[in-house]
């Protein structure tokens, strides 16, 4: 079969042995038989058959599937495990977990040798005859358990079904006739090895709605088996789960772990989590005592013991080292004995691997020199040449140190732990997603030209609404190489058409470009400059300098806000929802909090100056308060209220989110003149009208 094109979309060399993982990423060929697959034809589809045997994730994803192709067709295809049968089958399945894939195999009908070996690489052919009665099959056949359920949510992409089609409402196109390209794709292995995300900050959107949706009443194998798809969909294959202290920890939620194994999720925990433990839900202060190496070794030991002994059958990546309980400097932690102990942390802990039968070396394993312990691994500590090193951000997107030369040379390698959301000093940002992707990308791309490929980390807060931010990321630690080349502009558009269909894709590219460019100046969450302690200091953009800076900014706002409304008022009605939890709300939330904030910001100048449209500045920033209750209230009924109690417009209830102070006047009872200056402060007025309200 001739090569005749590479997907636009991974835009790489073809994946033969001996290239790079970045190299070796996408091909298309020509299958001699035909041209199309005929996936849903006169109101009939194929059955996919998959094998018993086979990694539970492999059915998984091809019900998934099957759900995929009834909401764009109406037709649902059945799933079975049965010998393939029918004119057409669909077979789905794992090199060497599978005897459908492994006889095709055998026989010499299905060529493998290009993904064969790979970490998570798959092929997708059509097969002639591949059984009795079967003229034509088209098999999806992945190296490793992940690879075929990346390889059929393919499928799912090919058919023009979004990654969001259950997180965010985001419909595809319904078509009554389907067809699949019956040119053979081989996906070789991905540009990261450990791909994912952090779930943190849940208390106010995740945990509440879990709490009302979840059987369990939390975080628990239902909810995680709904966030575990959409990894997949994405192509990640990683998860620190959420930990605060309203959430009960990962692996004491009965399920939790066998879910994350059934889905194929590699699970770990936080930089401030080691060996699979939440410390904040799962150390007994009265029952284990102080939470101190130093102090209480045997105690600690005993605790990372268990869980090990619990969790060491499923594919994990372990966090080494130690930090206070929820995120705080551990007491230890401090000059030079802090190295050598943390040393020995690290040792006692890799001999837990060895007490389950397993070589240190060849466990994956993350060192995480976050906060505090950055320090300590400035000083001189030691790490474990085969353990990755996890560098951090600066929690506001801009990563803090990257390896040096030697330490690209590490077995380990490195990774990067980012952020997304924050809840901490000097001010949080955990509502509304607000970092550029354009910032994303030159800063993942410096950890990638320094040889930190083994594990990305994206905190999410509560997963929503951080999903474009999410799929960046994943797309770029998925094919580093094409995805960087498309910049911002280039990703947002084929996001944006992959989501939303073409016809809308450009504006609503430049929209989110807008978007990001003006809070990118001043994120919706730090308008008012605010601690947790204290109130909203004025916005800083100034009513009068620069040609009214707020006045300009106020405006932009306005207007992106109307494009948002003029771009959904032209989308099928089936994918505004989608376009509401996606695109509208975010800008709607920031262009209302600017407006609120920058309103009461004029309002107390115009008192000043004695205008009586101070009291129509102190009404707009009012107005604008209740809007943004309002969209939130929207947000939340999408779905036919399947969304409700998981947007929060004030996340830790800091005073940014209340309504702010104004100022007001009392008009004279009669005409006066005043008189102020372009660009002044103060006025000239024949009788100041008394001003009242702050």
């Amino acid at each position: 079969m001739a090569l005749v094109r590479i997907l636009a979309a991974l835009s790489v060399a073809a994946a033969i042995p001996g290239l790079t993982p970045v190299q070796a990423l996408a091909q298309q060929r020509t299958a001699a038989a035909s041209a199309a697959f005929p996936l849903v034809e006169a109101g009939v589809a194929p059955t996919i058959f998959v094998s018993a045997g086979d990694a539970p994730v492999v059915e998984i994803a091809a019900r998934a599937f099957a759900g995929d192709v009834e909401r764009v067709s109406g037709v649902r295809p059945d799933v079975s495990q049965a010998a393939p049968e029918g004119r057409l089958a669909i077979l789905a399945g794992t090199i060497g977990g599978s005897p459908l894939i492994d006889r095709l195999i055998a026989e010499g009908r299905l060529t493998v040798d290009a993904v064969k070996g790979q970490s998570e690489a798959y092929t997708i052919a059509v097969v002639d005859k591949p059984s009795p009665g079967v003229a034509r099959a088209l098999v999806v056949a992945g190296a490793h358990r992940r690879g075929t359920a990346y390889g059929i949510f393919r499928l799912s992409e090919q058919i023009g079904v979004s990654p969001w089609i259950w997180w965010a409402e985001a419909a595809p196109d319904r078509r009554s006739t389907l067809t699949l390209d019956a040119g053979t794709i081989v996906q070789g292995s991905p540009s990261v090895r450990y791909r994912g995300i952090f779930l943190n900050d849940e208390d106010w959107s995740l945990r509440p709605w879990a709490t009302a949706n979840d059987p369990s009443g939390d975080i628990g194998p239902a909810t995680h088996a709904r966030i575990f798809e959409l990894l997949l969909r994405l192509r990640a294959n990683f998860l620190w789960p959420a930990m605060h202290k309203v959430t009960s920890a990962f692996n004491q939620v009965q399920g939790n772990a066998e879910m994350a194994d059934r889905y194929a999720i590699v699970m770990g925990a936080s930089h401030a989590e080691p060996m699979l433990r939440n410390n904040v839900a799962e150390w007994n202060f009265e029952q284990r005592g102080e939470f101190n190496y130093a102090k209480n070794r045997l105690n600690i030991v005993q605790y990372w013991r268990d869980r090990v002994r619990a969790n060491h059958q499923y594919e994990n990546v372990y966090t080494v080292g130690m930090r206070g309980i929820h995120d705080s400097p551990a007491e230890m932690n401090r000059g030079s004995d802090g190295v050598r102990l943390l040393e020995q942390v690290v040792t006692d802990q890799r001999e837990l691997l060895k007490e389950v039968g397993k070589d240190p070396a060849a466990v994956p394993q993350v060192f995480v020199p976050y906060k505090e312990v950055l320090d300590i691994y400035r000083k001189g500590m030691t790490v474990p040449d085969d353990v990755t090193l996890g560098w951090v951000d600066d929690n506001y997107g801009y990563i803090r140190q990257l390896s040096t030369k030697a330490e690209q040379k590490r077995s380990g390698g490195a990774g990067v732990y980012y952020h997304i959301s924050y809840w901490g000093v000097p001010n949080d940002y955990l509502w509304l997603d607000s970092t550029p992707p354009a910032l994303i990308g030159e800063e993942m791309g410096k950890a990638f030209a320094t040889n930190a490929r083994r594990l990305w980390v994206l905190n999410v807060g509560g997963l929503k609404p951080g999903e474009k931010g999410l799929n960046y990321f994943m797309d770029l630690a998925y094919d580093y190489e094409g995805t960087s080349k498309l910049g911002q502009r280039g990703w947002l558009r084929r996001w944006a058409e992959t989501t939303f269909g073409p016809e809308q894709a450009d504006a609503i590219a430049a929209l989110l470009g807008d978007y990001y460019r003006l809070n990118f100046a001043r994120k919706p969450e730090h308008m008012g400059w605010n601690t947790a302690e204290t109130a909203p200091r004025p916005t800083e953009f100034s009513p009068v300098a620069y040609g009214d800076e707020a006045g300009i900014r106020a405006a932009e706002f306005r207007a992106l806000d109307e494009r948002a409304e003029a771009i959904a008022a032209k989308l099928p009605a089936e994918k505004r929802e989608g376009f509401y939890h996606l695109i509208l709300y975010p800008v709607r939330g920031s262009a209302l909090m600017n407006a609120k904030m920058l309103s009461a910001d004029r309002s107390f100048l115009y008192a000043h100056q004695g205008r009586a449209s101070a009291n129509l500045y102190a009404d707009a920033a009012a107005e604008a308060y209740r809007g943004i209750k309002k969209a939130t209230a929207v947000y939340n009924a999408t779905g036919d209220g399947k969304w409700a109690q998981f947007m929060h417009d004030e996340p830790r209830y800091q005073s940014v989110f209340n309504m702010p102070p104004v100022s007001r006047v009392t008009p004279l009872g009669e005409p006066g003149l005043g008189v102020v200056v372009e660009g002044a402060i103060d006025a000239w007025t024949q009788r100041p009208a008394k001003v009242f309200g702050a």
